[in-house]
């Protein structure tokens, strides 16, 4: 059962006068509990179709339904409840803040929400948990690895428990070694059961995931 379905999606920004396509007419279904990663090279189109997906960024034309909701026919405020409430990312620039401790970092996304900070805290240390981290709530992101560090950005997308993550080039910046850590960390999620969507640009990572889809000069491509 599909729970994304983005339909003739196609986007189009002007650039000194000039109209360039980003993307052109996508169609793509991700069904609920499957981990799909979407590559393709620079300037494919690859991080404006994961700004689409992520409700931060309004198609020219076409559609992108979640769970049956028309995410683009909200307004600016509603579909920041949806975000909240659907979507968890994972940022290619962590953005941990450097004199926040682990758990601190991972209990930001809550801090909209009317939770107490001990249901807060309790949250944030069950999805350090779920990420292997249980035991350095306390460290700042400085005394950390590099993969750790992703970890806890992995664990702050977790935590409001929504059921999509969004994860752009989660491993790009880490050695092969620690990129696998991550990468595996992420395919656990998935066979519990989290729909997760990773852009990459290394093809070592299409091995965790269930599917691959490739985009080149903003259209789908088969792949081979």
């Amino acid at each position: 059962m599909p729970l994304i379905e983005l339909n003739g999606i196609s986007k189009i920004y002007s650039s000194n006068g000039t109209a360039v396509k980003a993307l052109e007419s996508v169609t793509l279904s991700v069904d609920e509990g499957e981990m799909l990663a979407l590559m393709g090279p620079s300037g494919s189109g690859k991080s404006t179709l994961l700004s689409i997906l992520g409700a931060m960024n309004p198609p020219t034309a076409g559609s992108l339904e979640v769970d049956g909701i028309r995410v683009y026919d909200l307004s600016a405020e509603r579909r920041a409840d949806f975000r909240h409430a659907y979507l968890g990312f994972v940022f290619q620039q962590l953005q941990l803040i450097p004199y926040l401790t682990a758990i601190e970092n991972v209990m930001l996304p809550l801090a909209i929400t009317k939770r107490s900070q001990r249901e807060q805290a309790q949250m944030a240390t069950v999805a350090l948990d779920r990420v292997g981290l249980g035991g350095k709530l306390r460290r700042l992101p400085s005394q950390l690895s590099g993969g750790e560090q992703e970890r806890v950005a992995i664990a702050r997308a977790l935590v409001n428990d929504p059921p999509i993550i969004l994860a752009d080039e989660p491993t790009g910046s880490l050695d092969t070694h620690t990129g696998d850590e991550v990468m595996q960390t992420l395919q656990s999620l998935n066979r519990a059961g989290q729909t997760i969507v990773v852009v990459t640009h290394n093809p070592e990572n299409t091995r965790y995931v269930q599917r691959v889809v490739r985009i080149r000069d903003g259209r789908l491509v088969p792949d081979v």
